[in-house]
């Protein structure tokens, strides 16, 4: 802040009028004196829009600060640690919102795409599965598998269009705007049995595909094509863009849904089953009487197309008008896009989190005051000491005895986290290891904002940690079709009927269990994702489960314990003794102990000790042939890339690391300085080349 002149000095120049300055080698005396004055009085007013010093007064400069600004430095001392990790924070709030122009464009091209969806001709009536009035150039964006099912399906316009997610919020963050459209589908078209054997999902689909070829016929769009809702191949979604300069603008997701009370609640419950065994195995029905299994999943996604504006609503309601509870949802997201958390199906979506701030706001753990930087600690705090696998939440405050209980979700689901409703998970598609790695990833971020690193803000925000940079073993299981045979392995039926066919999600719940009991006290944490599924053209065959790529699972390992190459079974006459067989398979074998006993044992091969760091490469790859009949040759693993370098520099050390020299009339061997340093500069090297050590800025 600049100070008083000294006294004896006086300011040049009134407030507001420019300051000049005089050059130093004017005339001298009085003549230069006269000269100056003349100038200063001749010179043109400075031009518009050139910003002038501010001159103050010595009671501005100087007068008490006011309780706002008091607020403000106290709130920065106490919450941010320090001014700079402020500064930081609301530059990136800046740079991930959207700006007002952008706004006004985004929304006159929303009711441009209003007005041409409420104007889609209407199609007569026909069965569901007569499809010839479909014209060829569209393809309907669902495996009809099996084909055969009863209804009959006509298209009429959407009685309603609403606007529903974070853009409305102003939670929605830069780079990738998505605005996703609600269109609500006249009764008429839908008919009482619809929650039944996949009869909503077909009509939903064939309204989409009637929308696309319309849509597609259009000029205001540049792109029409089809995608996933969440990587959900059951719930197709109409991507829209426009063309020409905003065709990066923004990206408009139609989602048809049903009219709010259309099914009825009780007949979606995680206990009941809306997938008959017999119309989806192509089987007679059973006559023993058998109980048909629960479809959770199923129901799950039919009740989350009849709940979207009321969770706008709610979201609204909380959200509304706190600015900071805006900006910490907005954190929130760029931290989980930076860990990739959020991606691909099953992810910890950005609405996830926006409800969860709803439910921290309305338990009092969360005021409508705070900022967005106590808003961001807040809720990694409750992610980090809150296990939803074991005790889930609710948004429901109803006492009615008709609702489900908590424990019959954690029944049917990994992560239980109810809406206001009381009927509808909310986390029904995230994994327990997807959870448990977002519980891991916030113990670390709260470790790194209570640290106060000078940079902790690169750290959280700002540097991307892939699965590769965060887990030490990482292999990917290629081709997918290899877990079809290991459902047929291990019998998940009633898991592929839940999930329509998706054998991927199927047996990925059995598989990271199988994994998790054989690495044992090896294993820290042990993490799954899957890549997005691409976005397709209306002309195409939706993609297959196989097309996904490829299913990537990260290993965190424990010091402790890695290098066994024992695993210790029960005696050999405990009950025990039988399932650590039948679990370890040809691998298990009797051995005797010095302290006498006998066990069960499994001994791995490992003569190095790179070797036995790769002890959990062999567990991972038996465990994986023997239970789920996926070959070796389909698993790709990632770990102990530097043991070979490492390996090198021994050998090449041995022989030139060491030099003869003369002593006293003798011969000694001395450490060779010079060929020790150059195997440290090549080692430095190979780390370089081997292991991606850069930070990259997050892009916006």
């Amino acid at each position: 802040m600049i100070g008083p002149a000294p006294a004896g000095e006086q300011l040049c120049g009134a407030i507001g009028e420019p300051e000049m300055m005089e050059p130093a080698l004017e005339g001298t005396g009085k003549e230069g004196k006269k000269a100056s004055s003349r100038k200063r009085t001749l010179a043109e007013p400075p031009a518009k829009g050139l910003l002038q010093p501010v001159k103050l007064s010595r009671a501005e400069l100087y007068k008490e600060p006011t309780n706002e600004e008091l607020n403000h430095l106290r709130e920065t001392e106490i919450l941010f640690h320090s001014s700079l990790l402020r500064l930081q924070v609301e530059e990136l709030l800046k740079e991930v919102r959207l700006s007002e122009k952008k706004k006004d464009r985004i929304d006159a091209f929303l009711r441009e795409v209003n007005q041409r969806v409420v104007r889609v001709p209407s199609v007569p009536e026909t069965e569901l599965t007569d499809q010839a009035w479909l014209p060829a150039g569209v393809r309907v964006p669902l495996h009809q598998v099996p084909y055969a099912v009863k209804g009959c399906f006509r298209f009429l316009p959407p009685a309603q269009v609403t606007v529903v997610g974070s853009y409305l919020l102003g939670t929605c963050i830069r780079p990738d705007i998505n605005v996703d459209v609600a269109l609500t589908m006249p009764r008429e078209i839908l008919q009482d049995k619809d929650g039944l054997n996949q009869r909503y999902f077909r009509k939903r689909a064939l309204y989409l595909a009637h929308l696309a070829h319309h849509l597609a016929q259009d000029p205001l769009f540049g792109s029409v094509c089809f995608s996933y809702t969440n990587g959900c191949h059951l719930k197709p979604s109409l991507l829209l863009r426009p063309r020409g300069k905003d065709e990066r603008l923004v990206t408009v997701r139609l989602h048809p849904c049903p009219p709010p009370d259309f099914f009825r609640p009780c007949r979606l419950l995680p206990t009941k089953n809306n997938v008959r065994s017999a119309w989806y195995r192509g089987q007679s029905p059973a006559g023993d009487g058998s109980p048909e299994p629960p479809t959770p999943h199923y129901n799950t996604w039919v009740l989350q197309d009849t709940a979207l504006e009321s969770h706008l609503q709610l979201l609204s309601t909380m959200l509304g008008s706190a600015q900071g509870l805006k900006d910490g949802v907005a954190l929130l997201k760029v931290w989980l896009r930076q860990r990739e958390l959020d991606k691909g199906q099953g992810g910890f979506t950005g609405f996830l989190v926006s409800m969860l701030v709803v439910f921290l706001v309305s338990t009092h753990k969360i005021h409508t005051t705070m900022s967005g930087y106590q808003v961001l600690r807040s809720v990694l705090q409750f992610l980090a000491t809150t296990d939803l696998t074991v005790n889930g939440i609710s948004l429901c405050l109803s006492s009615d005895p008709s609702l489900p209980a908590l424990a019959d979700f954690h029944q049917a689901f990994s992560v239980v986290f109810l809406d206001s409703s009381g009927r509808l998970n909310l986390c029904a598609d995230v994994t327990a290891s997807t959870y448990h790695q977002v519980q891991y990833e916030a113990r670390l971020s709260m470790t790194l904002l209570d640290s106060r690193a000078d940079d902790g803000f690169q750290l959280l925000l700002m540097t991307p940690k892939p699965m590769i940079r965060a887990f030490d073993h990482v292999l990917h299981l290629h081709p997918l079709s290899r877990l079809q045979a290991a459902c047929h392995r291990l019998k998940l039926w009633p898991e592929l009927q839940d999930n329509g066919g998706d054998y991927v999600s199927a047996a990925l719940g059995p598989l990271t269990t199988l994994l998790e009991q054989g690495l044992g006290t090896r294993l820290k944490l042990l993490a799954h994702s899957r890549p997005p599924v691409p976005e397709w053209g209306i002309s195409q065959d939706p993609p297959k489960h196989k097309d996904s790529g490829s299913l990537t699972l990260g290993l965190l390992l424990r010091p402790e314990g890695l290098t066994s190459v024992l695993e210790l079974g029960p005696e050999a006459d405990q009950p025990e003794a039988a399932k650590f067989r039948q679990f370890w398979g040809f691998r298990s074998e009797l051995r005797r102990f010095q302290d006498g006993a006998i066990r069960e044992a499994v001994v791995w091969e490992a003569a190095s000790m790179s070797q036995k760091r790769l002890i959990p490469h062999q567990v991972v790859t038996h465990l994986l042939a023997l239970h789920t009949d996926i070959p070796e040759t389909c698993v790709h693993y990632v770990g102990g890339p530097l043991d070979a370098l490492i390996q090198g520099l021994k050998q090449a050390s041995s022989t030139k690391g060491r030099m003869v020299m003369s002593r006293g009339g003798e011969l000694v061997m001395v450490p060779n300085v010079e060929a020790i340093l150059e195997d440290f500069a090549v080692l430095g090297e190979g780390l370089v080349q081997t292991v991606e050590a850069r930070s990259e800025r997050w892009t916006v």
